[in-house]
């Protein structure tokens, strides 16, 4: 079972220690300008996390989100099977990959997080030294820059929220890293159309090099979003007080929209995929009286519409549960 929700808590208490003395203007300024550049789709010119106050500021405001959406899509592959040992997170930054991993894998032991911000490093050390997984608490932050990765290898290497900062040819390059040093690879993006583009692009670099998809796709045909839609989910996250602050919001949640691929090398992936999905769902369910309709992506490579009623028993009632990111029942 997976323990992300007590994990969140604990990164939640975590930051607010973290960012608790800092001077709150100064992160809503530097909140500020982060939000600029995550809108902005150009390849950065420079690190995004360029001092420790901006990293304060990244930590507060997208950490909480980044780290929904991760455990979102890792609880995804750990329902295909893959039960990693260590975990590898290339462009890590403050470590949102490894809480979600420790939540998701309770056989996660190893955890190593890259990243070229020695900042972002230091609050991720900071982070995971009071957390009560012994693989977060003993994680290891390094800092390397994308080209320059030391040789290392895990069963799980992670990609999130990192491919906007690069031109395609160095975001190719980085799932080639990826790829080289992992047993399965998963990458995760905003949920826009242009972080869905990139998505699609990986998962045409795993597909072209043998690699089987665990997910979100049940299939390996041509995307059939791919004309006039885009493939993304949603994953709620809890605000604390600090984060409302921070944000000027009121309400005690938000949505998170990401895209995310995953994928198994050849020899890893047979165990996994013994049983093909039976779909994906791609919106909210809409939930009538007598009937549960869904839109779907299938695994003959179509997408469309599902309905399952009452008449189906146990299926309807495992669909009256189901939500968006589901398999279908």
């Amino acid at each position: 079972m997976s323990r992300t929700p007590e994990y969140a808590v604990e990164l939640h208490a975590a930051l607010r220690r973290a960012v608790g003395g800092m001077d709150e203007r100064e992160l809503a300024r530097a909140t500020e300008a982060l939000v600029s550049r995550y809108r902005s789709v150009a390849p950065a010119t420079a690190p995004i996390l360029a001092s420790r106050v901006h990293v304060a500021a990244y930590a507060a405001y997208r950490m909480p989100a980044t780290h929904a959406a991760l455990a979102k899509a890792l609880g995804a592959v750990a329902d295909r099977g893959l039960a990693p040992r260590s975990l590898l997170d290339l462009g890590g930054g403050t470590g949102a990959a490894a809480w979600a991993a420790a939540g998701v894998f309770e056989s996660l032991e190893a955890v190593t997080v890259l990243d070229q911000v020695e900042d972002a490093l230091a609050l991720g050390r900071d982070l995971v030294a009071d957390a009560t997984s012994p693989a977060l608490s003993g994680a290891t932050f390094r800092q390397a820059r994308a080209g320059a990765w030391p040789d290392l290898e895990a069963d799980l290497v992670t990609v999130s929220y990192v491919l906007s900062e690069l031109d395609p040819q160095q975001q190719d390059a980085l799932v080639a890293d990826a790829m080289r040093r992992g047993g399965a690879v998963a990458v995760v993006e905003p949920g826009t159309p242009d972080g869905y583009a990139r998505v699609l692009r990986v998962r045409t670099r795993l597909i072209d090099a043998g690699w089987t998809l665990l997910g979100p796709c049940p299939h390996a045909a041509e995307c059939p979003l791919a004309q006039g839609d885009w493939c993304h989910f949603a994953a709620r996250v809890n605000r604390s007080a600090e984060h409302r602050r921070l944000k000027g919001a009121e309400l005690s949640y938000e949505d998170e929209k990401f895209s995310w691929v995953a994928a198994a090398a050849p020899g890893v992936a047979e165990p996994l995929v013994a049983e093909a999905l039976p779909g994906r769902i791609l919106r909210h369910p809409l939930k009538r009286k007598g009937f549960v309709e869904f839109q779907v992506c299938r695994p003959d490579g179509t997408a469309g519409r599902e309905v399952i009623s009452r008449k189906a028993g146990e299926r309807y009632r495992n669909a009256r549960d189901a939500e968006w990111g589901d398999v279908l029942p």
